[in-house]
């Protein structure tokens, strides 16, 4: 139960819908006259706030008072049953001393003088004639008008109301003080001067359950959830130079882990309550929804104008969404348009962006008394003197600056809205970086008093990266390479012997090309570029027709274009120097250019119905969805063999006339076709009991034909505790509310459309007057492959405490994924081909989250209010088999540094977490200073070549976080506001292979090795191999995101406020990991591997303002 403060003097209003029953009356209220509504509710003991929440939910007129008016313990008990409001008025305030009025969209009450003051009493009436007049206008902090909002001078009763376009004009003496109230923001204060005209911007009131949370086809009131579903809005999100919108959400969502390299082109890996599957990428990811369009593009959407962010965890949230809903489903709301005069705002920041952390190699003196310690020696080609930080060479320090500009209007049913946004970041590597543009624009229009709504939205954005081919495994490797895993760019920035300089006197690169894979990382980054540029556009129109009876019907058609240009570039010093890196027989220079695109087409419609009955509340909704996805339609071009390198890709056709080609590449094109209907029933008793019913059936083509179709129910219900009698005596109590639920969602996402189906290609050739291609089976068909489904029950508790000051959850779940899609290998006597995609195996993920807010301290001039949230997940392979296929374990070769192509780091047993370390059991050194393991026997062996067996391999760790944490702090103090957030991963392990495949003591003369290093022997052949020698913690904690800012306001009649602020991202990382950074990939099948991982983690500084006019 929510109870209004009794901290404060004046107004604090909390919007919930409780005690209503009756749906339609807040129709009505629209259209006929405020005499003329009618309520309905019923109960005992009920605080007089209480009951005006109430009406304010049946009939949209807010109650407008002075707090010292009421008594706060005072309490009555009521039954009305389509009572006129006037009469239900009159009963409540009866012996009170109060009497009301309407004015706007408002109930005011006031001191008794007359029984029932006229309609339209003029607010001006509580004012005295002496002062001055003061003019100003109230506006929400996206610049929007706050009608209603009570305006009163401090001390005094004097009191006046905004309109409906937020002006307002009252007499007041200068140097009086002006309280601007208003329901669901926050007590604003203005000192009244020697200007006439005020701009008030008021923030939003946090009331953490009693918000609205956007759900699959609706919005629900967070206190009638039955489901787990976390709520991020707009001023809690993650905030400095974000490339990809993921990190908009890192560590402010129990269960969510989201991990992200320092690449600015990069993409985040995203798991929600731990891997549910064995495919890899997509399949493992959340699905997203777009301002209600299924699987939108969230590239499309500029930070600055997300509203909320909403994260649907169980099967009873997101089985509505079917066979995409596995991972659960991120909904992201945009602002909408608003009505009224036009408004402006701009947002913008600039930055630095510095190395927080480097591979920490040996400089020359180091390198040379590792060699002399050791009775090596340099080259004398390569003992030039020099002291070359090779890291530093490639490196800068990079500039990010963001613009967003928005604004919005309209008339009384029209309204607009359009954004601009503009984001560059530089890579901390030099030739990278990342150039976004993003517009967006969103018309609204209201018809037949507002029983039609139309709606239509463009957003487009357009991309430019510019990016390092062969940067590292296994990105922008050019196509057909050789698989050199030592050569690539930012290995050698680490491997280069620090004693080379970068360039000869003359000006030409040093280079010795003799070693295998060493190659100069100046020259590599000077002489090849990739150029990629993405193109989205989004377009969606909606309707929404009211209809008699409590119906209401909804269409929503969208369309989604993705373009890719892209086009790579070697020199030819390149293709003369690093042919070991590039397809055979590619010499002058080497290009390709690629075309494609992908289209998405989404039609959905469903009716809606919404029907009180005394106190039962029924909500319903059937629909009706198909859409289609085409991928892939495009070209690839390459050539080499080029006169000059002046024209890049862009003169790929003035190369070689005879290897010139243009072909599909590997893009295959691709049709998938998804049809889809659902239902849901909500029902709602007294406000207390709840329960929630869903079904969703889905056929999709990439399925066999014997189970094109999936069915996809869940159940669930809440109890709220808090409203039942027995507990209205606990006054500390606000809101406790139990809920649970089970439902089954299936996993399609990043599929093959054609997975199931018999596929033919080249297998080999045969000689006719010439050499023909010869076609043959390369994947055989399954028309009984089906839906991997994943079954989860949630049991959450919601509370809230001492009025608000303490809030949060606790969810327990247990989720379970049977018929697991993988490849097994199959008899060729049965199969045209040796493997067969198909269903067998299951996967549990069980664990507990809590989400926790604290109001600390709050005053007039100082708050504090600190929001806290941890996880723990326990993942299981439950089994890899089934009657018809069998598998026990699936050893994984990952990954493949030098000289470990044979060496199985991970593998996936049954009954253990995917991912876990299986390696060699290190077992010190010997007399000779090589190190040794031990056999499956228990005995030391120092030959690699005696452990063959599987057996071998020794259990090694977990690499999945056993907790998740996120603290955020803000503080504020007059116009000052300090946010202060971190972020923790405790309990798992890390493989630190990147270290290992360094770690080469005996080829010290010809590379570079780790400071690491300095304490091993040069006999040590084995130095570098896999072994639990180079498993580590991987628990931190780190400062990610610090924030200082000031808000000036009232600055002038036409701007309304300013707030400067400087930010600081990843200050501070405590660990005691050895590697470039512990936040290494926690998905796909081989999470917790530090890999190739030479990309450094960046620290940024940036200074930002927020204006709004």
């Amino acid at each position: 139960m929510a109870y209004l403060s009794n901290q404060t003097r004046y107004v604090y209003y909390i919007v919930i819908t409780v005690f209503f029953l009756c749906c339609g009356s807040s129709l009505q209220a629209q259209a006929g006259k405020k005499s003329e509504l009618k309520v309905s509710l019923s109960g005992r003991q009920l605080k007089l706030q209480e009951v005006f929440k109430a009406i304010t939910s049946q009939t949209s007129l807010r109650f407008v008072y002075n707090s010292g008016q009421l008594n706060d313990q005072e309490k009555v008990t009521v039954s009305f049953r389509e009572t006129p409001l006037d009469e239900a008025l009159q009963q409540l305030l009866q012996n009170k001393g109060l009497s009301w009025t309407y004015v706007d969209n408002a109930i005011v009450l006031r001191p008794e003088t007359k029984k029932n003051p006229p309609p339209g009493f003029s607010t001006g009436n509580r004012q005295d004639t002496a002062g001055k007049v003061f003019t100003g206008k109230v506006a929400d902090k996206n610049g929007g008008p706050v009608a209603g909002a009570t305006i009163v001078i401090k001390g005094s009763q004097k009191f006046t109301l905004s309109r409906e376009d937020g002006s307002f004009s009252i007499t007041a003496a200068p140097g009086s003080t002006l309280m601007i109230t208003a329901v669901s923001y926050e007590t604003a204060e203005v000192a009244l001067g020697s200007q006439s005209h005020y701009s008030v911007t008021l923030a939003d009131k946090i009331s953490h359950l009693s918000t609205v949370v956007v759900v699959g086809y609706g919005k629900q009131d967070r206190r009638n959830l039955t489901s787990s579903i976390t709520s991020v809005k707009q001023e809690d999100i993650n905030r400095g130079p974000i490339s990809d919108p993921a990190q908009l959400l890192q560590g402010k969502v129990p269960g969510l882990n989201i991990t992200r390299s320092g690449d600015p082109n990069a993409s985040s890996s995203v798991i929600l309550r731990g891997a549910s599957t064995l495919r890899t990428g997509e399949a493992q990811q959340p699905f997203y929804v777009i301002d209600g369009v299924p699987g939108g593009d969230i590239s499309l959407i500029a930070p600055d104008d997300i509203t909320s962010i909403d994260i649907l965890k169980d099967a009873a949230a997101t089985s509505i969404y079917g066979t995409r809903a596995a991972n659960g489903v991120i909904i992201v709301t945009t602002r909408r348009p608003m009505k009224g005069q036009l408004q402006l705002s701009y947002s913008g920041y600039a930055g630095v962006e510095t190395v927080s952390s480097r591979i920490d190699m040996m400089d020359a003196p180091q390198l040379k008394n590792f060699l002399a310690t050791n009775n090596l020696a340099l080259d004398p080609a390569d003992d030039q003197g020099a002291n070359t930080d090779w890291q530093k060479e490639i490196q800068r320090t990079g500039v990010s600056h963001n613009h967003n500009i928005a604004f919005s209007g309209g008339s009384e049913n029209t309204a607009y809205s359009a954004s601009l946004n503009y984001f560059r970041q530089e890579g901390i590597m030099k030739q990278s970086n990342l150039d976004r543009f993003i517009g967006r624009i969103t018309v609204e229009q209201k018809a037949f008093n507002d029983k039609l709504k139309l709606g239509f939205s463009l957003n487009n954005s357009v991309t430019n990266s510019d990016r390092i081919p062969n940067q590292q495994i296994p990105e922008l490797t050019a196509p057909g390479s050789a698989n050199n895993e030592r050569g690539y760019l930012l290995a050698n920035s680490a491997r280069y012997l620090p004693t080379v300089a970068p360039r000869q006197v003359n000006g030409a690169y040093n280079e010795n090309l003799n070693r295998n894979g060493y190659y100069n990382p100046v020259a590599m980054l000077d002489n090849a570029y990739n150029e990629l540029q993405t193109k989205v556009m989004l377009a969606n129109a909606t309707a929404a027709l009211q209809l008699p009876f409590g119906f209401t019907y909804h269409l929503s058609l969208a369309w989604q274009n993705t373009q890719y240009n892209e086009g790579t570039y070697f020199t030819k010093y390149y293709t003369d120097n690093y042919n070991q890196l590039l397809p055979t027989g590619a010499t002058n220079g080497l290009a390709y250019r690629s075309s494609f695109q992908n289209t998405n087409k989404i039609a959905e419609t469903y009716l809606t119905y919404d029907k009180q009955f005394g106190q039962h509340t029924i909500t319903a909704l059937v629909g009706y969805s198909w859409q289609q996805d085409n991928k892939g339609d495009g070209f690839q071009a390459d050539n080499f063999q080029f006169a000059s390198d002046a024209l890049g890709y862009y003169g790929i056709g003035y190369g070689s006339a005879s290897n010139y080609k243009v072909d599909w590449g590997n893009r295959v094109y691709t049709k998938l076709l998804l049809i889809s209907d659902y239902g849901r029933l909500n029902y709602n008793y007294a406000n207390k009991y709840f329960l929630q019913a869903s079904i969703r059936r889905d056929g999709s083509s990439a399925f066999g034909p014997n189970n094109r179709w999936g069915y996809f129910p869940s159940v669930s219900g809440a109890w709220r505790i808090s409203q039942e009698s027995f507990m209205q005596s606990a006054t500390f109590l606000d809101e406790l509310k139990l809920r649970g639920g089970y439902g089954v969602t299936g996993n399609s996402l990043g599929f093959d459309p054609y997975i199931a189906t018999l596929q033919y290609g080249v297998t080999g050739s045969f000689y006719y007057g010439g050499y023909v291609n010869a076609l043959g089976p390369t994947q055989n068909a399954n028309p009984n492959l089906k839906w991997e489904k994943t079954a989860t029950a949630n049991l959450g508790l919601d509370f809230s405490f001492l009025q608000g000051r303490i809030s949060g959850s606790v969810d327990v779940y247990n989720k379970k994924t049977t018929d697991l899609i993988w490849n097994y290998s199959v008899s060729t006597s049965l199969y045209p081909v040796g493997t067969l995609t198909a269903n067998a195996g299951a996967i549990s993920n069980k664990g507990v989250e809590l989400a926790l807010h604290v109001d600390a301290v709050k005053n007039d001039r100082f708050s504090w209010t600190s929001s806290f949230n941890l996880a723990h997940n326990s993942n299981k392979v439950v089994s890899l088999s089934s009657g018809d296929f069998l598998a026990d374990s699936i050893p994984l070769n990952q990954p493949d540094g030098g000289g470990q192509t044979s060496a199985t780091l991970q593998i996936i047993k049954s009954g253990r977490p995917i991912g876990q370390f299986f390696t060699f059991q290190y077992a010190g050194k010997n007399a000779n200073g090589v190190s040794q393991f031990y056999d499956r026997t228990g005995k030391v062996v120092s030959e690699v070549s005696q452990l063959t067996n599987l057996a071998d391999y020794y259990y090694a760790g977990n690499p999945q976080p056993s907790l998740l944490l996120g603290w955020n702090n803000t503080f504020r103090y007059g116009h000052f506001d300090l946010n202060v957030f971190l972020r923790s991963v405790i309990g798992h392990k890390i493989f630190n292979a990147t270290l290992a495949d360094l770690n080469r003591p005996a080829q010290a003369n010809q590379y570079n090795i780790p400071v690491f290093s300095a304490s091993e022997s040069a006999k040590d052949v084995n130095a570098y191999r896999y072994s639990t020698r180079f498993i580590e913690s991987g628990t931190y904690v780190r400062l990610d995101n610090a924030s200082l800012g000031y808000t000036f306001r009232n600055i002038a009649s036409n701007f309304r406020s300013l707030r400067l602020y400087i930010t600081g991202t990843n200050l501070l990382t405590i660990t005691g990991y050895r590697g470039i950074d512990p936040e290494v990939n926690m998905g796909g099948l081989t999470p917790g591997v530090d890999a190739n991982n030479f990309y450094p983690k960046t620290r940024t500084i940036l200074f930002g303002v927020n204006a709004t006019f």
